[in-house]
């Protein structure tokens, strides 16, 4: 009796528990037709334990740890196992078990040259581990649940352009604020990786770094227009605050910004006067966002912390 095309595909995704129960009963009616699927599944739960493995050795990074993000993170080993399991050869695990259990090759082939060897089987893991952890990396997006989480994750790379450009901690959150909302809206590639882009850089003629090409909003004559334009993308925010930082303190025409203090408005102005941005309410709106409540209630909670910015807020 062989396993039928509904027990076997209905394992394709993890909380299918009914696959289990076809699975079972297919097992018990003929072992050894259903030793090949069983070993597959067997090699999914292998995956998934060594994913979670190497997930809780890896020291992560603060801008993306949070409960949501490891919430869809296990999702995703746990369907990236079943997917690496149920195709191809997978980690060739799920064939040494047919063999050494006496059954056929999952493919039907001699199970002899199907078998991987154990240096076979080494190599696969390694280039599984380092597949997923780069997927992984890749699918997972930082979305701050609100102001609080927005100001704790980006302050230590805030404080570090703020004091490189003269202004104070919260000057500069407030404008990435403005930007990104929040970090709820940031460029993005077409697969849905961010760009890791809180100050809607664009990507000129100079830059020969990743971009991103996305609808944008840009006032001409007082007048709001929808553009393409491109950005620029960034492995990480921290890269983003140092470009950022850089471009202002160096660009001639931003020197009005500079040196501000606490001063948000002149910062803002300046940020305008040197063709930062078209809106003719970004000063307004960058200084609404630093006198916000969401920002003081931010900072605060950040100082409780113990690692409120050291410069002036």
């Amino acid at each position: 009796m062989a396993i039928s095309g509904d027990a076997s595909n209905s394992l394709n995704t993890w909380t299918d528990l009914s696959g289990f129960q076809a699975l079972r009963s297919s097992a018990q009616s003929d072992a050894k037709a259903a030793l090949p699927a069983v070993a597959k599944q067997f090699e999914s739960i292998f995956t998934q334990m060594m994913l979670k493995s190497m997930r809780e050795a890896s020291p992560g990074d603060g801008m993306f740890d949070s409960d949501a993000g490891n919430a869809w993170r296990d999702m995703f080993d746990q369907q990236l196992s079943i997917e690496l399991s149920q195709h191809g050869n997978g980690l060739g695990i799920a064939q040494m078990l047919v063999r050494q259990l006496g059954g056929a090759s999952t493919n039907g082939a001699d199970a002899a040259s199907t078998v991987a060897t154990s240096d076979d089987w080494q190599q696969r893991l390694r280039s599984v581990m380092g597949a997923a952890r780069s997927a992984g990396d890749k699918v997972l997006k930082w979305l701050p649940q609100d102001a609080q989480e927005f100001v704790q994750q980006l302050a230590p790379y805030a404080e570090k352009a703020a004091q490189k450009l003269g202004v104070s901690v919260r000057a500069v959150l407030a404008q990435a604020a403005l930007e990104t909302q929040w970090g709820q809206h940031m460029p993005s590639h077409s697969n849905g990786n961010t760009s890791n882009n809180l100050f809607g850089m664009k990507a000129g003629s100079s830059w020969d770094g990743d971009k991103v090409s996305v609808p944008t909003l840009e006032f001409e004559d007082g007048v709001a227009v929808r553009k393409r334009a491109q950005f620029r993308a960034y492995d990480n925010p921290g890269q983003s605050f140092d470009d950022y930082a850089q471009l202002v303190s160096d660009n001639p025409r931003y020197a009005k910004a500079l040196n501000h203090g606490d001063d948000v408005v002149g910062f803002a102005r300046g940020l305008v006067n040197g063709g930062y941005a078209t809106d003719p309410g970004y000063v307004q709106k960058v200084v609404a966002i630093a006198n916000s409540p969401a920002m003081r209630e931010a900072l605060e909670a950040l100082k409780k912390l113990g690692n409120g910015p050291n410069s002036s807020e």
